[in-house]
């Protein structure tokens, strides 16, 4: 396929998947190659935009005791290293890249509003959300879903640690079915792990597309994007 399947795009990323087995908190290696592939994908007339989260880093049930809302504040502000980080690479490989943030932190990140994010996109620019929505208790799933919904991304690309979505663990079950196609309804009905039962039912209101595949080879965005068979494909 020469042409892209998808005109503007919003790539969900997750922090385990910039840490990609370092040592470390990220795998810059790893997260440079990502940047070459969302270069072609911009190449090739794509918009990205790109939500990360901070698995990474921290997450909310680490805190223990801790109260959830300042245990999730922390996530956010996990995602913004994250993201700060992602903006780096983005330009190191010749990409105009900003940085919007839910919550107003101007000496590192633009405030979000979607008519920014939208100009930014259509001025060739990746653009990076951090922050999440900048409220405690959702997740980057579902703040992928509404960042979605307001740029208007033709589809959700979902870059996991698994190459699709399956029944169960296929790590755990080798009988786990694994699926090319499937319906945010049937997601629900069956409880699969696929994305977060807020993001779902809210892709599923605003019928909006999502595509589900590994992010072990980073070429598998650039697939996705010109429509090749690498993931689960979901829809209503």
């Amino acid at each position: 396929m020469d042409q892209p399947k998808y005109r503007r795009v919003l790539l969900k990323l997750s922090g385990e998947a910039l840490a990609a087995g370092s040592d470390g908190i990220l795998n810059f290696e790893f997260v440079e190659r990502v940047a070459k592939v969302i270069h072609k994908c911009v190449n090739a007339g794509v918009q990205v935009a790109v939500i990360v989260g901070a698995g990474n880093i921290w997450r909310g049930r680490q805190g223990g005791k801790m109260d959830r809302n300042r245990a999730d504040y922390m996530g956010m502000l996990a995602t913004v290293i994250n993201s700060i980080a992602l903006q780096d690479s983005f330009i190191a490989e010749g990409m105009e890249a900003v940085v919007f943030t839910a919550v107003p932190m101007k000496a590192f990140a633009d405030p979000y509003t979607a008519r920014d994010a939208d100009a930014a996109l259509n001025a060739g620019k990746v653009v990076i959300f951090g922050g999440g929505l900048g409220t405690p208790y959702f997740s980057t799933d579902t703040a992928a879903a509404v960042r979605a919904a307001e740029i208007g991304a033709d589809c959700i690309l979902m870059a996991k640690n698994i190459d699709a979505i399956y029944s169960d663990d296929p790590k755990a079950n080798p009988k786990a079915v694994r699926y090319t196609d499937l319906t945010y309804r049937r997601i629900l009905d069956e409880g699969l792990r696929a994305l977060d039962f807020s993001a779902t039912i809210f892709c599923m209101d605003n019928n909006l597309r999502g595509y589900a595949f590994g992010l072990s080879d980073p070429e598998n965005i650039y697939r996705a994007v010109m429509g090749e068979a690498v993931g689960t494909e979901i829809h209503n």
